[in-house]
């Protein structure tokens, strides 16, 4: 059964950092999915925040990569089937759920997975 755990969530002042982990537990070949964050603030929509694909490449969100850019960070680790979500100099609009995922387009039916979102509020 697959499980994505989430961790690194919490409270955080604006100019700080957080570190968002997620761990596939049970899920084989990590290598072949696509990980990424999606985060929703309160009353908001679920938006992307960033992804990355199985040759280890990044992408950012078009409605947040002007917004993160230089202070978010993804990166994936195959040999432990985690993605990592580095978060810098937070500000208030980075409060929201942040919900990890894992996904492979390619098959038929489509393979996805999702975490929890743990809750990441900042305050000035």
């Amino acid at each position: 059964q697959v499980q994505l755990v989430e961790s690194g969530g919490g409270r955080a002042l604006t100019g700080e950092s957080l570190k968002l982990t997620c761990v596939g537990n049970g899920i084989n070949a990590f290598n072949l999915y696509t990980m990424g964050w999606y985060r929703q603030a309160p009353g908001g929509h679920r938006e992307l925040v960033a992804d990355t694909g199985t040759d280890g490449s990044a992408n950012y969100g078009d409605s947040v990569r002007d917004s993160i850019q230089g202070r978010f960070t993804i990166s994936r680790h195959n040999a432990n089937n985690t993605v990592i979500l580095h978060m810098g100099n937070l500000n208030t609009e980075d409060t929201a759920g942040y919900y990890c995922y894992a996904r492979r387009s390619e098959l038929i039916p489509k393979r996805e997975y999702w975490g929890q979102g743990p809750q990441v509020t900042v305050s000035s």
